[in-house]
């Protein structure tokens, strides 16, 4: 089970797309570490990952958390700014997302001034204090976002790259320029991206282009894998507020529908989230498996937005069908590398 943490609801920016600081819950937490350590030491392939707001706002809460919390694995989600606060405990974490939207211009943009430069010294950081984990950046892609650009401008930085499409409750646009943007830029920068990344696995490389590593992934081993929301939403991973409610999904504290309990207790025994129709008789199901728990219960755009959301899905989904069997002739080769990810880290493969 992939257990996020939420360690404070406050976040020292305000990016464009998000708002900042979340609402619903209190600056600190309430429930009893202790209780949470013991539901996650009866879980063998349990993993934690640290979550706000931005969680380094509170160091000293992560640090804690890490010393007490018999977790399989580590993963933090973090903006960049105070990493350096972490010292030697970063070593610790399995995976670390920086969350960077691309070149200097779209990410400063996007988040505030400096904030480019701010995650370039996280990951010097992490370089020099050995750090021999995954790190991934992770972008917010919204109407500025050159798909193809910045994700290749990442690459020459990052080991791997996720995204996330800022659609449905967006401030940045409304569902016509969405579409018009998806049309004219993102489909045909998709389109380019899975040419670049099967020319280079015939060469022997795997370019760590998360949602293509998870699709394909999806594709050719389906089994479990293959079942369900790709994040595990309300399945195999939960959220845990700082006043101890335990939620599906971490960005949707203030509705009722995402509470699976009000206490610790229900991580033992919790009614698991069903994604249904048009989702569940959908050609692509078992790959998108129904991209993501918020958009499908609050279709903020309408049935229209969410099938517009759907066929830039399938898109990326086709696009990487018609590479499908380039990848299968290399797979003795990558195979280990195509496994993506290894375990559930937060990246939630469908953008």
């Amino acid at each position: 089970m992939l257990y996020i943490v939420m360690v404070t609801p406050s976040c020292n920016l305000s990016c464009s797309y998000c708002g900042g600081s979340l609402v619903g819950m209190p600056q600190e937490i309430t429930y009893g570490v202790g209780k949470l350590a013991g539901i996650i030491e009866k879980d063998s392939e349990s993993v934690v990952a640290f979550y706000g707001g931005e969680p380094l706002l509170r160091p000293d809460i992560v640090k804690n958390f890490l010393s007490v919390l018999p977790a399989k694995r580590f993963v933090l989600q973090t903006n960049g700014y105070f990493m350096r606060k972490l010292g030697d405990d970063v070593k610790k974490f399995d995976t670390v997302l920086l969350s960077i939207d691309g070149r200097k211009e779209v990410t400063d943009r996007y988040r505030a001034p400096g904030c480019y430069d701010k995650v370039m010294d996280a990951l010097r950081f992490l370089k020099e204090k050995g750090y021999e984990g995954d790190v991934i950046a992770r972008m917010a892609v919204s109407k500025y976002t050159d798909i193809y650009e910045d994700v290749t401008h990442l690459l020459q930085f990052f080991p791997h790259v996720h995204w996330q499409l800022d659609v449905v409750w967006s401030p940045l646009w409304e569902l016509h320029e969405f579409e018009k943007w998806a049309e004219s830029s993102y489909m045909p920068g998709i389109e380019k991206l899975v040419a670049l990344w099967a020319d280079e696995i015939k060469k022997g490389n795997v370019p760590g282009i998360v949602p293509f590593l998870g699709i394909m992934k999806r594709m050719i081993w389906g089994g479990k894998a293959g079942k369900g929301l790709p994040c595990g939403a309300g399945r195999e991973a939960v959220a845990i507020t700082t006043d101890g409610r335990v939620l599906a999904c971490p960005i949707a504290g203030e509705f009722l529908w995402n509470e699976l309990g009000n206490k610790i207790d229900v991580l033992q025994s919790f009614k698991k989230v069903e994604i249904g129709e048009p989702c569940a008789s959908c050609d692509v199901y078992d790959i998108c498996g129904g991209r993501c728990l918020f958009a499908y219960k609050e279709r903020l755009w309408g049935d229209e937005g969410f099938r517009a959301v759907c066929r830039v899905t399938k898109h990326l989904i086709r696009q990487l069908e018609e590479v499908k069997d380039i990848v299968i002739s290399h797979l003795a080769e990558i195979e280990d590398e195509l496994k993506y990810p290894p375990f559930n880290n937060t990246t939630e493969i469908i953008p």
